[in-house]
């Protein structure tokens, strides 16, 4: 059964360009949920312990140091299929090849500064979202 929570972070690119609002704006149309939401900076042990998947790969510097260049906002997720759902509505990592209408078509300007986090499977959409938020912090 999939699952019925998500993470999504809107990275620094995004936040800096002024683009929170209506990427909120969009989820909550897509029939999302918010159980929790907060404006944050990762620093870079924080970045690095939340990617750390990545961390044997040749870009994991360049994305820890592009993560913690600005605030971001971590929001938890609530909808039936939630992960599915939401990948689905944040489109293709590259920009480029991302639906029409997607986030990341709208809003990202490259593969590197894609506008937005979410969660790539429902377990690790459970850790991700006790990354960023306590049990008393979700709604």
């Amino acid at each position: 059964m999939a699952g019925k929570i998500t993470l999504t972070m809107i990275k620094p690119d995004a936040v800096a360009a002024g683009h929170t609002g209506k990427i909120i704006d969009m989820i909550i149309a897509a029939g999302f949920k918010v159980q929790a939401m907060k404006l944050t900076k990762l620093s870079k042990e924080k970045a690095e312990e939340f990617y750390a998947i990545h961390k044997e790969r040749p870009f994991f510097g360049q994305l820890v140091a592009f993560m913690t260049q600005g605030p971001i906002v971590a929001a938890v997720l609530e909808k039936d299929n939630a992960v599915a759902d939401f990948r689905k509505l944040v489109g293709a990592t590259n920009p480029a090849n991302a639906d029409p209408g997607t986030i990341r078509k709208l809003y990202a300007t490259d593969i590197e500064r894609n506008a937005v986090h979410g969660s790539d499977s429902d377990d690790n959409a459970q850790i991700e979202a006790s990354f960023h938020f306590s049990g008393v912090e979700r709604f």
